[in-house]
C-alpha cells in the first residue's frame, strides 16, 4: 500500500509543471498537466491566472512535492512550435545579466500572439476525373494546370491557367472540381547563394574564407569584421549569408536602425535573388506572423531585423551578424534595458554558431576584447576597387567665421558651390533636429522649456510648432514672451537642420535640397524613396542627423561638410570622444566611395582635439589607444564595470529619500562603489523628478547577485521607481 501511494504520487509530481508567465507577475508557476495532454519544455500554452486566459511557456519539472489537488491545471498547448532550449536559456541569462523580469523578457520572445494560432486551412481544388460536355479553352487550361499539381488555391489558379475566378467556381458548382482543405507554407523562395556571384577584391577574399570556415565548422565564436568605410564589408559577410544558405541553416543580420532596413534588403535581393524575411515595429500584422512562424520552423531562412529579431524563435540559427556594431541604438533604453550587440554574442554562444561584429569604427569594448583575444579580428585595410579614402580637414571656427546670420563658413560654401558646378553630391551633417535647439525672448531673456522635462523646445519652423524631443511635448511657438509680454521678441538660438537648408536654399537657391532625419523619415518607405532619389542624382545637398552616417553608398557623393564638428565632445559623457570619434569617421566615410575622390570638412573650434586630429590624420588605431589607456587610467569600462540606478518619481523629496536610502543601505563589500545620488542631467522627465547612482566594481565581480541582495532588502513606496541599467551607453 505504502509502495502504491508513493508511485501515486510520483506520478502526479511527473504531471507538474513549471510555467513562465508572458504577464505580470511574470514568473514561474506550477500547473498541472491534464492526462489528455502531453508537453515539453518550451511548450507555448494557455494557462488560468485568475480569471484570465493568459500565454505562458513550459520552463521544466514543477517545483512542488505531493498530491497536486490544489494545483489548477493547464488549459492547452499551442499548435506552433515551441521556444528552443537555446532560446530559453538566453531568456534566463538576459533576466539575471540585466535584472529583468523574466516575464518581460519572455514576452519579446512571443510578440507576434496570431502567430501562436493554429493556421486557417485553405480552399484546394482538385480534378474530379469527370469533364463537361463543351470544354472552353479556359477550361482546358484548369485541366491543365491541375494535372501538373496537387490540391492548388484559387489565386495559383487564376495566375497559371490565366483565368477568372468564375471559371474555376463554375467547374466546382458542375462537380468537375473537388474541394478539401490545406495548409500551404509561405509563398517565397529561398535566397539563392550563386544567384550573382561575388566579385571579391584579394584584400576581401581572406576575411571573406574565413567566415565561410567559421559557418562551416558550425563553432560558437566571435570575429570582428573591422574594415575601413567603402571596404566593401558587407558583400563580405555575404559570403558567410551564402555558407549558411547552402548549409540550410538560418541567419540573423541585426541592423541599428528601421531606416536602414529597405537598402540593406536591396543590396540583398542584388545578390541572392529574393528579399530576407525583415523583422521590426513597421511591417504588418500578416508579415509578422509569417516571419515569426518562418523563424520558428526548421526551414531554411535569412532574416533582418533591428534589435528585437534576436528574441526570434529561431530552430536552427547557424550565424549572427551585427552591423554597425558600435552603433548606440542597439541599447535598449526602456523596459528591458539590454544591449543588442552583447546578447547576440550570447546567443551566439547558446546556439554554437558564430558571431560576426562588423563596423569601420569598432567600439573600446569591441577592441579589447580583440586585444585579449575573445574575439579574433579580420581587417580590411583599404577601399574597395579604385575608391580611396576622403580627405580631411578642419576649417578653424575661431579664425574663419561665417558672415553674420550664417553658420556655413566660407571655405565650405566655396566647396559647396564646386561640388555642384561638377555634378556631384553634397551631405551636410548637423546632429541637431529640428530649425533652432532654443527659443527665447530678446527683452528679458525667458527661455521656453518642455513642462514636463529639464529640456528646451525644440523649435521646428515648418510645421510651426516647439516640440520637447524627450516627450513629445507640443505647443505652438509664441508670438509674444510668455513672461514679459514683449510682442515679436522670440528669438530662434542656434542651428538645426531646417534652418541650414533654409539657409542653403537662400544663398543657392539653383540646388536641390532635401532633408533625413527622423522628423522627415518616419519609415523604410520613405528612407526607401531618399535612396533612390540620391542614387537617381535627383538630389544635389542632402542634409541630415545621425541617421546619414550608417551604411549608405552614395557612389556620386564626394563632399561631406560637417556644421557643428564639437557638438558631441561636451557634457562629460564617458563614451563622448569615442562617439564623436565614430560618428564623425562615419559620416566623412560617406564620401568618395567611387571613382571620383572625396572630400570631408569639419567646421570646429577645437582643432586641437585628439578626436580632430584622429580623423585629419586617419590615425583611428592611435585614437584607440590613447582612449583605452584613459579609460584604464580612470578606472572604467572596458576595464570595470558600471551599472546606473535612476530613482525617479512625480514627488522630487520621495525620489531624493529613495536614493540616499539606497546609499545608507548599500553593501560593504571590496570593490564595490557607490557614486551619487545626483540629480540627473535630465533631472525632470515626463514629468518624473530623476537621482542617479553610479556602481562601479571589478570585471571579475559578482554583480548581479550582490544587486539582487541589496535591492530586495529595501522596500519603496508604489510613487518611486527604481530602474536598473546595466552596462549603461548613455548617463542622461
Amino acid at each position: 500500500m505504502v509502495e502504491m501511494t508513493a508511485s501515486l504520487v510520483e506520478e502526479e509530481n511527473n504531471r507538474i509543471v513549471s510555467v513562465l508567465l508572458s504577464v505580470p507577475p511574470s514568473r514561474l508557476y506550477d500547473y498541472a498537466v491534464p492526462q489528455e495532454l502531453k508537453v515539453l519544455p518550451g511548450d507555448i500554452v494557455d494557462i488560468p491566472l485568475g480569471n484570465r486566459r493568459v500565454l505562458g511557456v513550459v520552463w521544466g519539472p514543477g517545483s512542488r512535492a505531493g498530491p497536486s489537488i490544489k494545483i489548477k491545471p493547464l488549459l492547452g498547448r499551442r499548435p506552433t512550435g515551441g521556444l528552443s532550449a537555446e532560446l530559453r536559456r538566453l531568456i534566463d541569462w538576459v533576466a539575471n545579466y540585466y535584472l529583468a523580469s523574466p516575464g518581460l523578457v519572455l514576452r519579446m520572445a512571443l510578440s507576434a500572439p496570431s502567430a501562436l494560432q493554429e493556421r486557417k486551412p485553405l480552399r484546394g481544388y482538385q480534378d474530379s476525373g469527370s469533364r463537361p460536355a463543351r470544354i472552353t479553352p479556359q477550361r482546358a487550361r484548369v485541366f491543365e494546370v491541375l494535372s501538373n499539381c496537387g490540391p492548388c488555391v484559387l489565386r495559383d489558379i487564376v495566375r497559371s491557367a490565366r483565368v477568372s475566378p468564375g471559371v474555376v467556381q463554375q467547374l466546382e458548382n458542375e462537380g468537375h472540381l473537388v474541394v478539401s482543405y490545406i495548409q500551404l507554407p509561405p509563398d517565397q523562395e529561398p535566397p539563392n547563394p550563386d544567384y550573382r556571384g561575388p566579385q571579391l577584391s584579394p584584400d576581401q577574399e581572406h576575411p571573406a574564407r574565413a567566415l565561410r570556415r567559421a559557418v562551416a565548422d558550425c563553432k560558437s565564436g566571435v570575429k570582428l569584421l573591422d574594415g575601413v568605410t567603402g571596404a566593401g564589408k558587407t558583400e563580405v559577410y555575404f559570403e558567410a549569408i551564402a555558407a549558411a544558405i547552402r548549409g540550410e541553416g538560418q541567419a540573423l543580420i541585426l541592423i541599428p536602425e528601421i531606416a536602414l532596413t529597405e537598402d540593406w534588403i536591396r543590396r540583398f535581393q542584388l545578390r541572392f535573388g529574393v528579399r530576407p524575411w525583415a523583422w521590426h515595429s513597421e511591417i504588418g500584422a500578416a508579415t509578422r506572423r509569417e516571419t515569426w512562424r518562418q523563424a520558428s520552423s526548421s526551414r531554411p531562412g535569412v532574416f533582418v531585423g533591428t534589435r528585437s529579431a534576436l528574441f526570434l524563435p529561431f530552430q536552427k540559427l547557424d550565424l549572427i551578424i551585427v552591423d554597425e556594431e558600435h552603433d548606440p541604438s542597439y541599447k535598449q533604453e526602456e523596459g528591458v534595458m539590454y544591449n543588442a550587440r552583447d546578447v547576440a554574442v550570447m546567443r551566439g554562444k547558446f546556439a554554437s554558431c558564430p558571431v560576426i561584429l562588423v563596423s569601420a569604427t569598432p567600439s573600446l569594448e569591441t577592441h579589447r576584447n580583440v586585444d585579449v583575444g575573445r574575439y579574433e579580428k579580420l581587417s580590411l585595410p583599404r577601399r574597395f576597387g579604385v575608391a580611396s579614402l576622403p580627405d580631411v580637414e578642419a576649417i578653424d571656427m575661431r579664425l574663419d567665421r561665417p558672415t553674420r546670420g550664417r553658420w556655413i563658413s566660407p571655405r565650405l560654401d566655396k566647396a559647396l558651390r564646386q561640388t555642384m558646378q561638377a555634378g556631384s553630391q553634397t551631405l551636410l551633417f548637423l546632429n541637431r533636429r529640428g530649425y533652432a535647439p532654443l527659443t527665447l525672448c530678446g527683452s528679458c531673456g525667458f527661455r521656453i522649456e518642455c513642462k514636463s522635462c529639464s529640456a528646451w523646445l525644440v523649435e521646428h519652423r515648418e510645421s510651426s510648432l516647439l516640440t520637447c524631443h524627450h516627450c513629445g511635448h507640443q505647443e505652438i511657438r509664441p508670438t509674444c514672451c510668455p513672461r514679459c509680454a514683449a510682442v515679436d521678441s522670440m528669438v530662434a538660438c542656434g542651428p538645426g537642420v531646417e534652418r541650414l537648408a533654409e539657409e542653403v536654399n537662400k544663398f543657392i537657391p539653383e540646388a536641390r535640397v532635401r532633408l533625413m532625419t527622423s522628423d522627415t523619415i518616419t519609415s523604410g518607405d520613405e528612407a526607401k524613396a531618399l535612396v533612390q532619389d540620391m542614387l537617381a542624382a535627383n538630389i544635389d545637398i542632402l542634409i541630415g542627423t545621425q541617421m546619414v552616417t550608417k551604411g549608405f553608398h552614395f557612389p556620386s557623393l564626394t563632399l561631406v561638410g560637417v556644421i557643428d564638428a564639437d557638438l558631441g565632445l561636451s557634457g562629460g559623457n564617458l563614451r563622448a570622444g569615442e562617439r564623436s570619434m565614430q560618428l564623425l569617421s562615419q559620416v566623412s566615410g560617406r564620401a568618395g566611395r567611387e571613382e571620383k575622390p572625396g572630400r570631408a570638412i569639419l567646421q570646429t573650434y577645437l582643432p586641437e582635439h585628439p578626436v580632430m586630429a584622429a580623423l585629419i590624420q586617419g590615425d583611428r588605431d592611435k585614437f584607440v589607444r590613447e582612449e583605452l589607456e584613459a579609460r584604464r587610467e580612470a578606472g572604467m569600462p572596458p576595464f570595470t564595470r558600471l551599472v546606473g540606478l535612476i530613482v525617479a518619481s512625480a514627488r522630487q523629496q520621495y525620489a531624493l529619500e529613495v536614493a540616499r536610502m539606497l546609499v545608507r543601505k548599500a553593501p560593504v563589500v571590496s570593490g564595490f562603489e557607490i557614486f551619487g545620488p545626483a540629480p540627473a542631467p535630465i533631472s525632470l522627465l515626463r514629468g518624473k523628478y530623476r537621482f542617479r547612482l553610479l556602481v562601479r566594481t571589478p570585471r571579475k565581480f559578482g554583480l548581479q547577485a550582490l544587486l539582487r541582495s541589496w535591492l530586495g532588502r529595501i522596500k519603496w513606496s508604489k510613487e518611486v521607481s527604481v530602474r536598473v541599467d546595466v552596462d549603461p551607453y548613455t548617463f542622461m
